[in-house]
């Protein structure tokens, strides 16, 4: 059995990734579990399946989890994080937001295969999280749909072992299923509330990750991820509106040829790839009934309605700490609007406006991407309290 620590064990990720061990019986050992608040959640998988360390985010309730779980180890912070994340021999990283960074670099940097669905680690500490991979045994594979689907089709084309390697992609294609709001104009979201951004067509996730779907900020950071993931320039990396969610990206090569993966959108095919990379997991997830399946349909994003999608793109060529500025004013933003402080459109501004303050900060070590992440907190909750006062 291969061991499996899993950090974020009760969100959107953490419970798919238990489906995957459930589905495959005895391959995964779960040694590690972590979770935030969802204390009761997090007691019940650790009764079902046994880890040898717990980890509770809020350390209040340390005492009610090991109360519960007789016989295995409970604990809390930053450093129980990182022993668990160095336990597993495959760590996934289900955290939500700048908080799963320590478990990205712990894992890394303990020479572990990372399963990455924390993409706001990589995007806001690119700098930092590249040092770490290449720590001797340590590799990351994305779970992110995306990303995964591109990595399959490197994968499938060699592209990680020849000699040309990178050499013969032309550019990667990230498909974007456009969110509930696909098709209205600027002026027709001035008024959509939290509960529309909430309804997403095709993806059940998280409260913040689908509210920067309907923003179209996930693409975004997303365009940012493959850019620290892959090593193509920005001007390589496009996105293509795709509602259906079937065809997952694409990878254009030199001499014109288009690879691209397809699967019904099932996050638990992407997490067992890269828990059981270079094998595959034998449930098939996300299957096609090709004689279901009528169309698939693409078209441009709209910038002038979404214009998320063009901030991240700035903010990645800007480089160094102008993506940790911008994930953090986001996530500041996000949960702004998700606490009905601000109007949707108001996210956007907020970001525009403290990623016009950046001040060109290297992200050369952990801490100034910690500091550049804090000033930049302040910084949109200035701005949004601004745009609540003004109603």
């Amino acid at each position: 059995m291969t061991s499996l620590s899993l950090l974020g064990s009760t969100g959107s990720i953490g419970v798919q990734t238990l489906d995957v061990v459930r589905s495959e019986p005895g391959v995964w050992d779960v040694v590690a579990l972590g979770a935030g608040s969802s204390t009761d959640q997090l007691a019940a998988q650790a009764q079902e399946f046994q880890p040898r360390l717990v980890v509770v985010g809020d350390s209040e309730r340390v005492t009610e989890v090991q109360e519960a779980l007789p016989g295995i180890s409970v604990s809390s912070g930053t450093s129980a994080l990182a022993e668990a994340a160095a336990m597993g021999e495959v760590v996934v990283n289900g955290v939500v937001g700048f908080a799963g960074l320590p478990v990205t670099l712990a894992a890394l940097e303990a020479g572990r295969r990372l399963a990455l669905a924390n993409k706001e680690s990589l995007i806001a500490a690119g700098p930092v999280v590249q040092r770490a991979r290449q720590t001797p045994g340590a590799e990351l594979l994305p779970v992110d749909s995306e990303h995964c689907a591109v990595h399959q089709c490197l994968r499938a084309n060699d592209v990680f072992t020849s000699e040309a390697g990178m050499e013969r992609v032309h550019r990667i294609v990230l498909t974007a299923s456009g969110g509930p709001f696909r098709g209205r104009t600027r002026d027709e979201l001035a008024d959509v509330t939290v509960e529309h951004a909430l309804a997403h067509p095709t993806w059940s996730m998280g409260p913040k990750i689908t509210v920067d779907s309907s923003t179209l900020m996930n693409k975004g950071l997303e365009v940012i991820e493959a850019n620290e993931l892959f090593g193509l320039d920005y001007d390589c990396i496009e996105v293509v509106v795709h509602p259906q969610s079937v065809v997952h990206s694409m990878v254009e090569y030199t001499d014109g040829a288009t690879i691209a993966q397809l699967s019904l959108p099932d996050m638990r095919l992407c997490i067992g790839y890269a828990m059981a990379y270079p094998d595959r997991i034998a449930t098939p997830f996300g299957r096609i009934d090709w004689a279901e399946l009528r169309r698939l349909d693409f078209e441009p994003p709209d910038i002038d309605a979404f214009p998320c999608l063009e901030l991240a793109y700035i903010a990645g060529r800007m480089g160094e700490t102008a993506p940790a500025l911008l994930n953090a004013a986001n996530e500041v933003a996000v949960q702004a609007f998700l606490d009905e402080r601000i109007r949707w459109t108001a996210i956007p501004e907020v970001l525009e406006t403290v990623l016009g303050g950046h001040d060109g900060t290297e992200a050369d070590s952990l801490e100034a991407v910690m500091e550049i992440d804090g000033k930049a907190r302040a910084a949109a909750e200035y701005v949004v309290g601004c745009q609540y006062a003004r109603g």
